[in-house]
């Protein structure tokens, strides 16, 4: 992990809170204080949480673990596409589908949809020889699809976690993951509930800063995790190549052949010949 002072999660605006009247009760040993009717984030615990949270991601990834990174807020959309795509993990910026965990059989479906409809636009996106009427229809289905299912279109299973901006926003996916057993990594605010998060990041929500600079971190820890796996599976395909050129390459071993005390065939003619050569003698 990179060094991160207190200093730098200030000067991005991470310890700014909510007005005080809208903190929760629970993350009361998170907060440092309060200034102009608004909470202050105790930056100190953030350093702690954020480096925990880093070393769970990155060992989840170093084991072949997959993120799966939500944050549907205005603010967050951006952000979540481009750290996704840099770690190359799976993605949810634009909507959040109920069942989209709990139900993933039925999401691959819409997926196959999607895909379909893609494939049905060509490279042009002009549907051709398709009405007019019908390709406006398709076209419309298609980019609604899109927008909620394409970061997670290669998603085959499960992921091993979830990185989610604004919990309160994300409602619904945290239940989700709960009930399945899914990992949580989030960003918890002060009006936030960290009840049901796995690895809290007390931090502002809010601010695109904010935002940015915690996800880039935990992306980062994915892409060094990842690199660890690759690594080692490269280390392992070598060594699994190197021992079957090993084999096919050891000699085999001859077998021996039986001795038997027949004569050559030739002999046994000749032998003949003589016998009659005798008997004609006499």
């Amino acid at each position: 992990m990179a060094v991160i002072t207190v200093k730098e999660l200030f000067e991005k605006g991470v310890h700014l809170g909510h007005q005080t009247y809208k903190w929760h009760p629970r993350m009361k040993n998170y907060i440092y204080g309060k200034q102009a009717g608004i909470h202050i984030i105790d930056l100190v615990q953030t350093l702690q949480k954020l480096e925990e949270a880093y070393n769970y991601v990155n060992e989840l990834s170093a084991n072949g673990g997959k993120i799966l990174f939500v944050g549907t807020k205005f603010q967050a959309r951006e952000i979540i596409f481009e750290e996704a795509q840099r770690s190359k993990n799976f993605f949810v910026n634009h909507r959040w589908l109920g069942g989209m965990l709990s139900n993933l059989n039925t999401v691959k479906q819409s997926i196959s949809k999607m895909q379909k409809l893609t494939a049905l636009a060509g490279e042009n996106g002009e549907y051709d020889g398709i009405l007019k009427k019908e390709a406006i229809l398709y076209d419309k289905q298609r980019k609604k699809l899109t927008n909620v299912l394409a970061g997670i279109q290669h998603m085959r299973r499960l992921p091993s976690a979830l990185f989610i901006v604004d919990i309160i926003q994300e409602h619904i996916a945290v239940q989700e993951a709960k009930k399945l057993g899914i990992p949580i990594i989030a960003l918890v605010d002060t009006n936030c509930d960290p009840k049901d998060i796995d690895f809290p990041i007390p931090s502002n929500d809010d601010s695109v800063f904010s935002i940015s600079y915690i996800t880039s971190i935990i992306s980062s820890a994915a892409i060094q995790g990842r690199a660890i796996y690759e690594l080692q599976a490269q280390k392992e395909a070598s060594a699994k190549d190197n021992k079957n050129t090993a084999a096919s390459a050891k000699p085999k071993a001859t077998e021996a052949k039986p001795v038997t005390n027949e004569k050559p065939a030739t002999e046994e003619a000749k032998q003949e010949t003589n016998t009659t050569s005798e008997v004609a003698k006499s």
